[in-house]
C-alpha cells in the first residue's frame, strides 16, 4: 500500500513553477485575493496562498472587505480588477456571506483571468475538453497526484462521492475525458445514491468529497482500490491543543489496509490545490504575455 504524498507532490510542482517565473525577464505574474469578513479557515487559506506565491515568484494582491459589504462594491473591485493588465488572475475566497450570489460573483471574473476555474466558461470548456480553460484547482490538483503516483485510469472505473461544483463534477469530467489520466468509466454518488456501498465496492478508483468525517468505511472498498480523500473534516479532540483535529471522508486506518493507494488527511489533497492554482496564474500570465 502506497500512502500519497501531496505535500511531496505538491512541493515538486512548486520547485518547477520557481524556476520557470524565475527565468522570466521584465514583468512578473499578479495574482489578486478578494476575501469578504474574517472566517478563520478563509484567512489561513488566504495567508498560505499569499506565502506559496511569494515563494514561487508570483506577486500576490489581497483585497479585503466587511462581511456586509454590498455586492456593487465587491463587484465593483472585480470589475477593476478584469480591466488591470497588470493582474493575471483573480481568486475569490469562498465562502462568501448570505446575501451575495456565489456564482454569480464567480461568472463577474473575466474567464481569462478565473485562475480557479469557477466561471461557467472554463466549466463549459471542461465539458467540451477544451485545454484553453482552467480547471478548477482542486481537480486539477486529483488528476496530478493520480498521474505523479503512476495510477492506471485508462478502462478502470472510477466512483466520484460527491457532485459539487467545485469538486465532484469537475473531477468526473476529468477522469471520462478522452486523455490520460482519463478514458475511465465514471460513477457519480451522493446522499440520494441508492445502495451507495454496493456501488463504492466496484471502484477501482474512489474520489471522496462528500463532506462528511470517516463516512467511507472499509466495507464500502474492495481489496486494492486507490483512494482519493478530498475531505477536511475537524473533529472534536480534547486530547489536542486546538481542541480538534482533521480528518478526512475517508476512515484512513480501516480502508489504507484495502488500499493499493490513499491520501492522507492532511498532507494529501489539500497542498496541490495550492500549487495548482500557481500553475493557473502562471498560465495565465503567459496567455497574456
Amino acid at each position: 500500500m502506497q500512502i500519497i504524498d501531496g505535500n511531496a507532490i505538491a512541493e515538486s510542482i512548486i520547485e518547477e513553477l520557481t524556476q520557470e517565473v524565475g527565468a522570466l525577464t521584465g514583468k512578473q505574474p499578479v495574482v489578486a485575493f478578494i476575501r469578504v469578513g474574517d472566517d478563520p479557515a478563509s484567512v489561513s487559506y488566504v495567508r498560505k496562498k499569499e506565502k506559496t506565491a511569494e515563494r514561487i515568484g508570483i506577486e500576490s494582491r489581497l483585497h479585503l472587505f466587511p462581511e456586509d459589504v454590498s455586492k456593487e462594491k465587491l463587484f465593483d473591485l472585480i470589475d477593476a480588477l478584469n480591466a488591470d493588465p497588470d493582474v493575471n488572475g483573480i481568486l475569490i475566497q469562498a465562502p462568501l456571506p448570505g446575501h451575495i450570489d456565489e456564482t454569480e460573483t464567480f461568472n463577474r471574473v473575466d474567464p481569462a483571468k478565473d485562475v480557479d476555474g469557477f466561471n461557467t466558461v472554463n466549466i463549459g470548456k471542461l465539458c467540451q475538453e477544451d485545454a484553453s480553460g482552467f480547471i478548477a484547482c482542486t481537480p486539477a490538483g486529483i488528476v496530478e497526484l493520480i498521474q505523479r503516483s503512476g495510477i492506471d485510469t485508462e478502462g478502470k472505473h472510477v466512483v466520484v462521492l460527491g457532485r459539487s461544483q467545485i469538486v465532484g463534477k469537475p473531477a468526473a469530467l476529468l477522469m471520462m475525458r478522452k486523455a490520460i489520466p482519463g478514458n475511465a468509466t465514471v460513477t457519480i454518488c451522493h446522499s440520494r445514491t441508492r445502495n451507495l456501498p454496493e456501488v463504492t465496492r466496484q471502484a477501482d478508483i474512489l474520489i471522496a468529497a462528500i463532506g462528511r468525517p470517516n463516512f467511507v468505511t472499509p466495507d464500502m472498498v474492495k481489496q486494492g482500490v486507490a483512494v482519493i480523500d478530498v475531505g477536511i473534516n475537524r473533529v472534536e479532540d480534547a486530547s489536542k491543543k486546538r481542541g480538534y483535529r482533521l480528518v478526512g471522508d475517508v476512515e484512513f486506518e480501516g480502508v489504507a489496509a484495502k488500499a493499493s493507494h490513499i491520501t492522507p488527511v492532511p498532507g494529501g489533497v489539500g497542498p496541490m490545490t495550492v500549487a495548482m492554482l500557481m500553475h493557473n496564474t502562471l498560465r495565465a500570465f503567459k496567455a497574456a504575455q
